[in-house]
């Protein structure tokens, strides 16, 4: 049985909260503006991040970018590894994606498959113009060709290392923890 160890708080709620501001301006520089953006977060953790980010662009911006909700759990190739009733929320996509720019939000970037799943579900949606992808953290060992656009912090990691990106609303705080998972 793997047990889960010692702790380490990688960002406190100030540090997350200067990333995604950096992330946000990087999305705005790399974009010449706001114009046809469009902010989708991947459930669960992604979607806090993605209305943070929403948040902060319409602070600099005086924009409010629209804000989708992607489930992307029929779309990911260990589904039947991961339960045998899964849990599908719905997908929420405020207006037509086709010739947008997405901002793809995720909390951890790691093998890239749920990057792969939430590709899929986007493209079975529409047609943007451009995908983007945004990530709090990128811990590296991928499996998949896929790499983050924008990224608030890059942590190397062991497979015996696990990331836990809090937010509040589903976890107790905002924190970033790194925790050593001993077998």
């Amino acid at each position: 049985m793997k047990k889960l160890t010692d702790k380490t708080t990688l960002m406190d709620e100030d540090a997350m909260n200067r990333a995604i501001r950096r992330i946000a301006h990087e999305i705005l520089e790399r974009n010449q503006g706001a114009s046809d953006l469009m902010l989708v977060g991947i459930r669960s953790r992604g979607v806090p991040l993605a209305e943070k980010l929403q948040g902060f662009i319409e602070e600099i911006e005086n924009v409010k970018l629209p804000l989708g909700i992607l489930d992307i759990s029929l779309y990911r190739d260990d589904l039947s590894t991961l339960s045998d009733s899964p849990i599908v929320k719905p997908s929420s996509i405020p207006e037509d994606l086709n010739g947008k720019t997405v901002i793809l939000v995720d909390d951890v970037l790691f093998t890239g498959r749920t990057i792969l799943a939430a590709l899929d579900a986007i493209m079975d949606m529409g047609r943007p113009k451009a995908i983007e992808l945004a990530v709090l953290i990128d811990r590296g060992h991928r499996e998949f060709p896929i790499r983050a656009d924008f990224v608030g912090k890059n942590v190397p990691t062991s497979k015996k290392e696990l990331i836990s990106v809090q937010v509040a609303g589903i976890d107790a705080q905002n924190a970033v923890v790194l925790k050593a998972i001993e077998e």
